[in-house]
């Protein structure tokens, strides 16, 4: 596979949320994220407040507007707390931009939160050239084109560096023992519409040169309730994983259906952090207040005889409830959490891959039985 213009890997994904103080505060306390940098009125930044949160290779940035008129206000009043902005890291941001703007991608409109993307732009500061693009993606997410080649600072003009050591406590350089051991974006899922899945599949490859890497029909992904379609598009390298889900006809409310009512419209359903151990991941995630999604005992019964010999402890993994599953190139071990939001929408995956290349279709039926469980208890399957 090769891509349309080289896509070195995810350069960041940024959160509009309502206070990002606070959302920093969580991310440090429940994942382990260390605060590396921050804009606001002190840095000179009169509209906007942003904290960056790094660990591994993964960096977040949480956005809050500084009143109600700006579009990330607007943006949060519709969707709650969310994944706003997928920033790619390129070589060459204006040929990208090029590229994609020329086989269809929109360039010049603002989204419905009113959030306009932006042609070839140039910020520059003491610590160098910073180069930035972005046009739409699905909903109101924006789809970002960043180039670090020439900027040496923290993260972007406007930024200082600012490091914690926990909630409230800054100016310690971030220390590896305090991290959960999250690694790397494996991928991103995003919810859309029914019907809609095809139209950005074809975007995604008309623009920028993905491919499709696997689809899985109602009949792969389905219970006794609910149903979804999902096919996941790559880039040639593999490292910008992008699942794209639709809801499908079922007795009840599909997940993706639940999704798109609260959020408002499609967008990041959820982000799937690598791990290298992800039962000290789990643990240390667990330890500090994370909730995941409940797995029953008798999944874990057959487990061995479903997928074979592994090399982690069985019944360690059923104590955490961590879900396993093969295909030919190896296994995988996955565990979801709960919703981080009060709307049932954003909630993160947490993997480690021994091998395999799949998403663990085998889990499917076990994974959404236990989205079924929380929706019924919320009253929305």
């Amino acid at each position: 596979m090769t891509d349309s213009f080289p896509i070195l890997g995810f350069d960041h994904l940024e959160f509009y949320v309502g206070n990002a103080r606070q959302a920093a505060s969580f991310y440090e306390t429940f994942f382990k994220f260390t605060n590396t940098a921050y804009r606001g009125l002190e840095t000179g930044s009169r509209k906007v407040a942003s904290y960056v949160m790094e660990q591994g290779k993964i960096r977040l940035v949480l956005s809050t507007a500084l009143n109600s008129d700006h579009p990330i206000a607007r943006s949060v009043l519709k969707h709650g707390d969310h994944v706003a902005v997928i920033a790619l890291q390129v070589p060459n941001v204006v040929d990208a931009y090029q590229h994609v703007t020329a086989r269809g991608a929109i360039s010049a409109e603002r989204n419905s939160a009113g959030i306009a993307v932006i042609p070839p732009t140039l910020a520059e500061d003491e610590s160098g050239l910073l180069h930035y693009a972005a046009i739409h993606a699905y909903g109101d997410v924006i789809l970002k084109f960043v180039d670090r080649q020439d900027y040496r600072g923290v993260f972007a003009p406007q930024f200082q560096p600012r490091h914690s050591v926990q909630p409230g406590s800054y100016g310690v350089a971030p220390c590896a023992n305090r991290e959960a051991g999250l690694q790397t974006i494996d991928h991103l899922v995003g919810n859309v519409e029914r019907g809609a899945m095809e139209h950005w599949v074809k975007f995604f490859a008309d623009t920028m040169g993905f491919q499709l890497l696997v689809h899985f029909d109602d009949a792969a992904i389905s219970t006794e309730y609910s149903a979804l379609m999902s096919k996941v598009v790559q880039d040639g390298s593999g490292q910008i994983k992008l699942p794209i889900n639709e809801p499908a006809l079922g007795e009840g409310k599909s997940q993706i259906q639940e999704y798109l009512e609260y959020h408002q419209g499609p967008g990041v359903q959820h982000i799937a952090y690598s791990t290298h151990n992800i039962i000290e991941t789990v643990t240390k995630l667990q330890q500090a207040g994370v909730e995941f999604l409940h797995v029953p005992t008798p999944y874990y019964k057959e487990l061995e005889a479903r997928i074979g010999k592994i090399d982690e402890s069985i019944e360690r993994l059923a104590e955490l409830g961590i879900l396993v599953d093969r295909d030919r190139e190896g296994y995988l071990l996955q565990i979801f959490t709960q919703p981080v939001e009060d709307r049932p929408t954003l909630f993160f995956e947490i993997i480690q891959r021994h091998g395999a290349q799949s998403f663990g279709e085998g889990n499917f039926k076990a994974l959404f039985e236990a989205i079924e469980r929380e929706q019924a208890l919320r009253g929305n399957l």
